[in-house]
């Protein structure tokens, strides 16, 4: 009989595989996909955003508006520092960018995912590719083994990696919803948690591939309260936005939207550096040189060119009308135009278009120092699939290991009891 056997082939899985194995534990990991850490090799783009340098812990907790508090222990006992040792043991050199998002320096996920995985092999932690765990077979409220292919696999602990419910193509199916059902546990509905966003106005179809750098964006609720506001690039898409910002904002308008039913608004600042004066100043520069053209020619060095024809019929001034004759009023709608451009989020996008999975099983049972469950004796959870979710930036990788780090701990310490 093997010591622990570990579902998920991910972060989370292979970091608690990794740990059990350094406490001395023999461990076996089942990963269905044909390779380890097929959704971290794409994740930031394939660059990995790891972390978060961020040093203050109460900001980085605050980073995770969902449960963020029951990840104080499993930050305490393996935080965003102790990562970034352990990365670096295994010849991953790191650094830090804007945002303090952390990356490696070959800007590269495959290796993070390389090293992880050449570390579990050095361990002798025996890994199951292609191969789909059934069912965890549990007796008298203690864990007995895993079941897949017909056979049970006899564990004296059973750690849960499986993830969400994101990108599926990933591997992220939902198995491990199912697994901790079976055994009692309350799973909080999954949905998407960064997800771009759909928006009622058509116009956007026409923007469609445009991205916007240095813009500010807020949302606020139907009945006018401030959602939230951030800073950066956004992309438009034929169903409405993403981007950075948009993925970022996106955690508390889906919450919203999912709470209430209720429509949400989001006004994009296209020009932050400048106030309304200001920018009412650079319009009549430049209506004053291109004073011989027309309205819809003259926004050429304001705005792209894609944004351009959007941007004038929303203004309600004439295409035509030159630019001599647009008076200070329709001058003055059009600067509060380009300050609050709006627009009508009615959903989000899918929970398999998602970075992250809001939901999972219910951090009230299970123990937050040691990811084991309260219900089941030998059975842990790490990562995903647990009901915690954090914002970009690296915050839900670090839950991730963390989670993993713990699980794989103190299922190795339960063997010594």
């Amino acid at each position: 009989m093997a010591d622990i056997g570990v579902i998920g082939g991910g972060p989370a899985g292979m970091m608690a595989a990794i740990i059990a194995a350094r406490s001395g534990a023999d461990v076996v990991l089942w990963e269905k996909k044909k390779r380890v850490g097929t959704k971290l090799r794409i994740t930031g783009k394939g660059r990995c955003n790891i972390t978060s340098a961020e040093e203050d812990r109460e900001k980085f907790i605050s980073s995770y508006p969902g449960n963020g508090k029951f990840l104080y222990r499993a930050l305490n006992e393996f935080s965003n520092w102790d990562l970034l040792n352990f990365l670096a043991e295994l010849g991953v050199k790191t650094k830090v960018e804007r945002g303090k998002r952390v990356f490696p320096v070959a800007d590269d996920a495959d290796q993070v995912a390389e090293a992880l995985r050449k570390e579990m092999q050095r361990l002798g932690v025996k890994v199951y590719l292609g191969v789909k765990v059934d069912d965890i077979e549990i007796k008298g409220g203690e864990v007995q083994g895993i079941i897949s292919e017909g056979k049970l696999h006899p564990f004296k602990a059973v750690i849960v990696a499986t993830g969400g419910l994101s990108y599926p193509g990933t591997g992220s199916t939902g198995d491990g919803y199912l697994f901790a059902r079976k055994a009692g546990h309350t799973i909080i509905e999954p949905r998407p948690g960064l997800v771009p966003l759909v928006v009622e106005e058509e116009w956007v179809r026409d923007l469609q591939g445009l991205s916007l750098k240095n813009v500010r964006a807020f949302s606020c609720s139907e009945e006018g309260k401030k959602i939230n506001e951030e800073f950066g690039e956004l992309l438009f898409t034929h169903f409405g936005l993403s981007g950075p910002i948009i993925l970022s904002m996106s955690r508390d308008i889906g919450d919203y939207i999912w709470r209430t039913g209720k429509k949400v608004r989001v006004f994009i600042d296209l020009k932050p550096a400048l106030d309304e004066e200001k920018l009412d100043r650079r319009l009549q520069r430049d209506f004053s040189k291109y004073i011989r053209k027309q309205f819809k020619n003259a926004l050429d060095d304001l705005l792209p060119r894609k944004l351009i024809p959007v941007v004038v019929a929303l203004s309600g001034i004439e295409r035509e009308k030159p630019c001599h004759q647009i008076t200070r009023e329709e001058r003055g709608n059009l600067v509060k135009l380009l300050k609050k451009l709006p627009l009508t989020v009615i959903a989000t996008r899918p929970v398999a278009e998602a970075i992250v999975t809001v939901g999972g099983v219910s951090v009230k049972e299970i123990h937050p120092k040691t990811m084991e469950s309260k219900l089941v004796k030998g059975l842990y959870f790490a990562g995903e699939v647990i009901d915690v979710d954090g914002y970009t930036g690296g915050f839900n990788l670090q839950a991730a290991f963390s989670t993993g780090y713990v699980a794989g701990k103190y299922a190795a310490a339960r063997l010594a009891r």
